[in-house]
């Protein structure tokens, strides 16, 4: 589905991504895992055509969409879930998840995709006429995630969702994501959390310093010694 061939990145002069490959296929939850600073935000906005890479590759499904605009990622069915939420604060819940389905195809059938993210977070639903700023951090991320559903995604890319919720919020945003993938959405995921992320990852990569350092299946990397010390403190 998804593949990132060798990709070299810049803010400028200073070097996010150093030949990084990735490769997602359908139906999988693959993590990406690393320190701050370690690039993974940077790899995520490559995809969605916020950063463009001075070298290597980015194909969806055998289309080169290494220097499309956003806007065409996103009809094409990547949606992309950034962190910090970035919702629009001013707006209803409802006007929110609306700027999610801006294309023909995606309105349509917008009613019957509003459903189903209900389905997914009741508690949205409940507050459909509210503005999103007066929500909580937990109810926030889900509006986050549900508009990023509302383009009808092959793949969605989570960046930190569970970032500064609570624990039993943090099982929930886990078990949604594990139900959005079961429904045929395939996931690449950056979580700050690694046993929860590589515990429900079909695979997953390590960025070092801007490159893959490790990489392997989400039960491999649990087990590695170097990710047991460094990132899970075992």
């Amino acid at each position: 589905m998804l593949n990132v061939e060798k990709i070299d990145v810049y803010y400028g002069d200073l070097q996010a991504l150093r030949g990084v490959s990735i490769d997602v296929e359908p139906g999988e939850v693959v993590s990406v895992i690393g320190s701050n600073g370690a690039g993974k935000s940077s790899l995520l906005k490559s995809i969605s055509g916020i950063l463009r890479p001075r070298r290597g590759t980015i194909s969806l499904e055998g289309s080169d969409i290494s220097h499309a605009k956003s806007s065409r990622i996103v009809e094409k069915g990547i949606s992309h879930v950034p962190e910090g939420r970035q919702i629009f604060p001013t707006m209803t819940v409802l006007e929110n998840l609306e700027m999610g389905a801006q294309f023909p195809r995606t309105k349509e059938v917008q009613h019957e995709t509003l459903q189903q993210v209900f389905a997914y977070f009741p508690r949205l639903k409940e507050r459909l006429d509210q503005k999103a700023g007066t929500l909580s951090g937990g109810e926030q991320q889900m509006l986050a995630m549900g508009r990023g559903l509302m383009s009808l995604p092959t793949l969605m890319m989570l960046d930190e969702p569970s970032l500064g919720l609570a624990p039993v919020l943090v099982d929930t945003i886990f078990e949604i994501i594990e139900k959005i993938n079961r429904q045929g959405t395939a996931i690449l995921l950056i979580e700050q959390n690694v046993f929860h992320s590589l515990k429900i990852s079909t695979r997953g990569y390590v960025l070092e310093n801007g490159q893959v350092a490790l990489s392997g299946t989400g039960s491999e990397l649990l087990e590695n010694p170097h990710i047991r010390k460094t990132y899970l403190g075992l």
